[in-house]
């Protein structure tokens, strides 16, 4: 195969759009598949998305932790505990999957109602927690923290500025 083939189906990639949303270039493009595929086209654990949602929402814990650690260095436990979870619950994760538009590549069966806002709201969390997932397995946590400051942090910054 010639360079210029290579470049070409490279960038003709499905994901090769979410990778440039997200600043971030997988190297293992298996995680970036497992990913995007749902219960629905395989239930075996390792080849759909719900391992990697589970490790993908510890990687946003710790990160966004450390983050309101930072920002209020003389918050107790319970307001800290009460941001964290503020932000890391569905629906504000569901937000960030919509930001990256994240239910356009998902592997799921037609049976599946995503026009259901209920389902919608839940397969786009679910998304953005293995995306994240994915990228840590990928690229190790500072490359995860990146996208997650990129998202949770900076859209939780601009609306505490909004009120």
């Amino acid at each position: 195969m010639r360079l210029s083939d290579f470049l070409k189906s490279f960038k003709s990639h499905p994901f090769s759009k979410l990778e440039k949303t997200c600043h971030y270039r997988f190297r293992n493009r298996t995680y970036l598949n497992q990913a995007f595929k749902h219960r629905s086209i395989s239930s075996d654990p390792q080849k759909n998305y719900e391992r990697l949602e589970f490790l993908g929402d510890a990687v946003i814990d710790i990160i966004v932790s450390r983050e309101l650690m930072r920002e209020f260095p003389v918050g107790d436990e319970g307001i800290l505990t009460q941001k964290r979870s503020a932000l890391v619950q569905k629906s504000f994760l569901s937000t960030m999957g919509h930001l990256l538009n994240l239910l356009d590549f998902i592997e799921i069966e037609s049976t599946v109602d995503l026009k259901q806002e209920k389902i919608a709201i839940k397969q786009s969390a679910n998304l953005y927690e293995s995306l994240i997932g994915a990228i840590f397995l990928d690229g190790g946590i500072d490359r995860a923290k990146k996208l997650i400051l990129n998202t949770i942090c900076l859209l939780y910054t601009s609306d505490a500025a909004d009120e």
